[in-house]
């Protein structure tokens, strides 16, 4: 009997697994128990081909593998080298198997693959216990993330046996000592190639100061913002420097957001640690798998988990099925999606700041005064209806973005650049992550709207009057009062602020108006 350690994923939660291996007297054959899915099926083929081609053939008596718990199911390549080690154990080829957690994919020819999700997988190990793991070499840096994590790396099968004592022949593939394809230099410099580019900067906005001064308050909050306008005036661009203007990913949330990039399954993705705010930005055409995450058997993160502690930007918002966008209402209340599917639930991080951009009406140019607009009033309100009202109410900031005239356009003259701005969000944002840590929180969006009501958060009754009147007169909905009250704590971070006044309420309500601006106008 051999045994060793494996971890089986689900979702994002790693099980740690046993592996248990039997040699019988019986026929000759290869039995793999403890519901493995098809691709696990296969790599009893593979098995028997690395082996062969690493210079230690496995035994010629039937072998029985089976892996515990045997209700778990159990999914993909990373259980291959678990499962040959615990074979060769039980054959007494090798030693000092049972302590370490094996987790790589074999290749035909004995070559150690990098397996999707080690990041969470070593995770798992760690936390239950045990922090060897045994990785492909192209997996190592990955793995190296965690804390506390004993990596050990090797580029082949043959290698990993003579490490727990094994003596095989010399491996029969020459390919054993070449590196995988995933692995190598073009994907890597590829990567940093386009990493090294030029980074998005607020100096080249031109105008725009009410959207800027808008951004600059979601950033500084993590507060969710709607930009509208006629095409052209700015708010992709404004939308795509945003996480230029956003505080680095403390530890837990940049160990979160690598980890979701680790289930992808390429290596490049998640080799070292993400500090700075992701950026997503799917197509209108997206479906609701892709944005929140679906697929078959045990559901894939989408796009709002990739997001996770950056930017989820909704282009032409409202040429998005409905649908899809109402699937967004959980994830903005609780930082979180779970997917049910019939072989289990999955649970992925998705705290991230929403942008949403629209225009005014189908045509786009039914901003202002409306003068080219060719569309019809119930084109207009068919148009509207798409963004419902339940999730424009959990949007904090709704903003209107004109046209930019000539004089800004041709003046070269840019607004503040982004490290400027930064340097304004950095001590707003420490002040929050002070103020906030005994309720174990870190943002003013955050914040939940009993301790906003009654705790020691509460906004005296003179400095918040006006959003009660608004409240009285149903022009604000209960979650809506709730986060303009969040906001005013923002804009009382901005300013150096020990408590909000009535201006930073005034000014909360005016941002969270879409369309004020034409009004005063």
């Amino acid at each position: 009997m051999g045994r060793t350690l494996a971890v089986a994923l689900t979702g994002m939660h790693g099980h740690l697994v046993e592996v248990e291996a039997d040699i019988g007297q019986t026929l000759p054959g290869f039995v793999l128990l403890g519901l493995p899915d098809q691709s696990l099926q296969e790599s009893r083929d593979r098995i028997k081909a690395a082996a062969r081609n690493s210079g230690l053939p496995l035994t010629r008596r039937h072998l029985t593998v089976n892996l515990v718990p045997a209700a778990l199911h159990k999914r993909g390549p990373g259980f291959d080298l678990g499962i040959v080690m615990a074979a060769y154990a039980a054959d007494r080829q090798v030693h000092g198997v049972h302590g370490p957690v094996f987790l790589a994919e074999l290749g035909l020819d004995g070559r150690l693959r990098h397996a999707p999700g080690i990041l969470p997988s070593v995770m798992a190990a760690v936390e239950s216990g045990y922090p060897e793991v045994v990785v492909a070499e192209e997996s190592a840096d990955e793995a190296s993330l965690v804390p506390g994590a004993r990596v050990r790396g090797f580029r082949s099968l043959h290698e990993v046996i003579r490490a727990f004592g094994g003596e095989p022949e010399p491996p029969l593939a020459s390919a054993v000592a070449g590196r995988t394809p995933a692995s190598g230099g073009e994907d890597t410099a590829t990567s940093v190639s386009l990493k090294g580019g030029h980074e998005p900067d607020l100096s080249e906005v031109s105008g725009q100061f009410e959207a800027r001064f808008a951004l600059e308050v979601a950033a500084a909050g993590g507060h969710h913002i709607l930009l509208e306008g006629s095409p052209g005036a700015g708010k992709t661009m404004l939308a795509e420097r945003l996480p230029g203007i956003l505080p680095p990913l403390d530890d837990q949330t940049a160990l979160e957001a690598t980890a979701v990039r680790s289930l992808t399954g390429r290596p490049q993705d998640a080799a070292r640690l993400i500090r700075s705010a992701p950026f997503q930005a799917p197509h209108h055409s997206a479906s609701m798998a892709a944005l929140v995450g679906g697929g078959s058997g045990i559901a894939r993160p989408g796009a709002a988990s990739l997001a996770h502690g950056g930017v989820l930007f909704l282009d032409e918002a409202p040429e998005f099925d409905r649908r899809v966008l109402d699937a967004l209402r959980q994830p903005l209340e609780s930082g979180a999606i779970t997917l049910h599917r019939s072989s289990g639930a999955v649970r992925y991080p998705s705290r991230f700041q929403l942008v949403l951009a629209a225009n005014p009406c189908p045509c786009g140019w039914g901003g202002g005064r409306g003068s080219k607009c060719r569309c019809t009033s119930l084109q207009r309100r068919r148009y509207t209806a798409k963004l419902s009202g339940p999730l424009l109410d959990r949007v904090d900031i709704q903003v209107t973005v004109p046209a930019v005239d000539a004089a800004a356009l041709t003046s070269g003259a840019g607004g503040e650049d982004s490290a400027t701005v930064l340097g304004r969000i950095l001590p707003a944002v420490e002040r929050q992550a002070t103020r906030l840590s005994p309720f174990g929180l870190s943002r003013n969006a955050h914040i939940p709207a009993a301790v906003l009501r009654d705790g020691p958060l509460a906004i005296e009754r003179r400095a918040r009057a006006a959003a009660d009147a608004a409240l009285d007169r149903a022009e604000l909905t209960a979650r809506g009062h709730a986060r303009v009250m969040r906001l005013a704590w923002t804009m009382a971070d901005l300013r150096d602020a020990a408590r909000p006044a009535a201006e930073d309420v005034d000014a909360a309500l005016y941002l969270r108006r879409r369309g004020d601006g034409e009004k005063a106008a």
